[in-house]
């Protein structure tokens, strides 16, 4: 049985999971001119999406930059990500906290 906050921990990283997976859509989506980025809703919801994942990928970007202009920060926050919720399940089975 998993410890609670390591529930609470995995749980919220599989949210932000979800947040990187909206937010590179959204970027599709308004590279493509798919959505109108003057509707307020729309740019409600890209300022939101920016100030969360912008944090994290920035570092990432200056370590890896866009190439070709293809960014692979998301990429590299679900490989974060996944090592984090195999690490905490696996400490919490092995040591049982």
């Amino acid at each position: 049985m998993l410890n609670p906050i390591a529930a609470l921990i995995i749980a919220v990283l599989d949210i932000y999971k979800w947040v990187v997976i909206a937010a590179v859509i959204v970027s599709w989506l308004t590279a493509f001119n798919v959505i109108n980025q003057h509707n307020n809703i729309v740019r409600t919801l890209l300022r939101i999406l920016y100030a969360l994942t912008e944090p994290v990928f920035r570092p990432i970007r200056k370590i890896i930059p866009p190439i070709g202009g293809l960014d692979l920060s998301p990429i590299i926050v679900f490989l974060i990500i996944w090592f984090l919720q195999y690490s905490i399940e696996w400490f919490s089975f092995r040591y049982g906290f």
